[in-house]
C-alpha cells in the first residue's frame, strides 16, 4: 500500500481557528504548539466531546521508544555509521537547510555484508497500525520517515513471494484478522496461538492469489537473519519539523550489523500564508514502500511456491 502523507493538525475540522499568518520566525514546533493550546483552550470553552479531534491531538504525547522490549533492543544496537550527537544544526538555519544538511550529510543506504541463499527472514520489531491522530500528531510517532501502513498491516507480503523469501517471521502473536476476510485469507489466518508459540511464520504465497499464503505458529525461529527499526531523536530535529528513521539488517544469532538505511522526511508548510497544517512528505531518500532494500543485502534462495504441501522451510 502506498504511503499517505496526511496533514498534522486537521485544520478542516477547525473553522476559524488558525486564520493568523505565520510567522517566518516561527519554527514548526513553534507552530504545532500554538495550535496545540488553541485547540485545547477551544475544547475546554466549547466544551467539545472527548473524542473530538480538538481534544484528542492536545493530549497526546511524544513517543516512548523504550517502552518496549523490541524498542530497547533497536535502540541498543550499535552500527558502524551511526549518526552524530552535533547534527550540524547552527543557530539560524532554516527548516529547508537543515533538512538539506541531514539528506546530504546523513541519509541514504550503508550495505556492510550481503548474504547470499537467504530462504527466510524475522521482524525483530513488529510495527503497529497508527491511528489518523498519530500520525497527524508531530511527536506522537517515533519514526515517520519508515512507517507505513503496508509494513504495519500486512509485512508478509512485502518479503514472502516467489521473487523474495520463501518464509517470514514475526514475533506479533497479537495481530489477527477480521472475520470480513476470511473470504479472501486461507483459513490458518485465523487459528489461535498455543502456549508454546513465540513467533508467526508466513509462507506458500504463489505471488497471485492471497488465499495461498498460509499461518503457523511456532516456539523456535528458523530465520538466521532480520531486519529492526527505530527512530532518530536529537534536539533539533522535529522542532524543525523534521524526523528521521533508521532501517537495520542484522544477522540475528550474533546481532551483527549487516547494512542500515537511513532517511528523513519534514514538513512542507507554504510560509507567508495561512496556516494549512503539517504535511509530512519530501523523503530522503525516496521512501522503500516495496521493501527492496533487504533483498539487496540478504540475497533471496530462489524456490518454487507450487509445491504442493507444507512449503516452509525445516530443519
Amino acid at each position: 500500500m502506498k504511503r499517505q502523507w496526511f496533514s498534522v493538525l486537521l485544520v478542516g475540522l477547525l473553522p476559524g481557528l488558525l486564520s493568523a499568518c505565520v510567522s517566518f520566525a516561527e519554527t514548526p514546533g513553534e507552530r504545532f504548539q500554538k495550535v496545540m493550546r488553541e485547540m485545547a483552550n477551544l475544547c475546554q470553552s466549547k466544551k467539545l466531546i472527548a473524542t473530538d479531534s480538538r481534544c484528542i491531538l492536545p493530549k497526546m504525547q511524544p513517543a516512548d521508544p523504550l517502552a518496549t522490549e523490541e524498542g530497547r533492543f533497536a535502540h541498543s544496537i550499535k552500527i558502524p555509521n551511526p549518526v552524530p550527537a552535533d547534527s550540524g544544526y547552527k543557530p539560524g538555519m532554516t527548516p529547508e537547510q537543515y533538512f538539506e544538511h541531514l539528506c546530504r550529510t546523513e541519509a541514504g543506504e550503508f550495505i556492510y555484508k550481503t548474504v547470499e541463499n537467504v530462504e527466510g527472514v524475522y521482524q525483530s520489531r513488529p510495527r503497529k497500525m497508527s491511528t489518523e491522530y498519530e500520525l497527524h500528531h508531530l511527536y506522537a510517532l517515533e519514526d515517520l520517515y519508515g512507517y507505513t501502513d503496508a509494513e504495519a498491516s500486512r509485512p508478509e507480503g512485502r518479503y514472502s513471494s516467489p521473487s523474495r523469501y520463501k518464509f517470514y517471521e514475526t514475533p506479533d502473536l497479537a495481530h489477527q484478522e477480521s472475520e470480513s476476510r476470511k473470504q479472501y485469507l486461507h483459513p490458518s489466518y485465523f487459528s489461535v496461538p498455543d502456549s508454546n508459540a513465540v513467533l508467526a511464520r508466513y509462507f506458500g504465497y504463489d505471488g497471485r492469489n492471497q488465499n495461498t499464503m498460509r499461518k503457523e505458529y511456532a516456539s523456535k525461529r528458523q530465520s538466521r537473519y532480520g531486519y529492526v527499526w527505530r527512530g532518530i531523536s536529537r534536539p533539533h530535529d522535529r522542532e524543525m519539523g523534521i524526523t528521521g528513521g533508521e532501517f537495520l539488517v542484522l544477522d540475528i544469532e550474533t546481532n551483527e550489523v549487516l547494512a542500515v538505511r537511513r532517511g528523513y522526511v519534514r514538513d512542507d508548510i507554504e510560509k507567508g500564508k495561512e496556516i494549512r497544517g503539517i504535511t509530512w512528505h519530501r523523503p530522503c531518500p525516496l521512501m522503500d514502500t516495496e521493501g527492496t532494500f533487504i533483498s539487496k543485502v540478504l540475497k533471496p534462495a530462489r524456490f518454487h511456491s507450487s509445491v504442493q504441501g507444507d512449503n516452509h522451510a525445516t530443519k
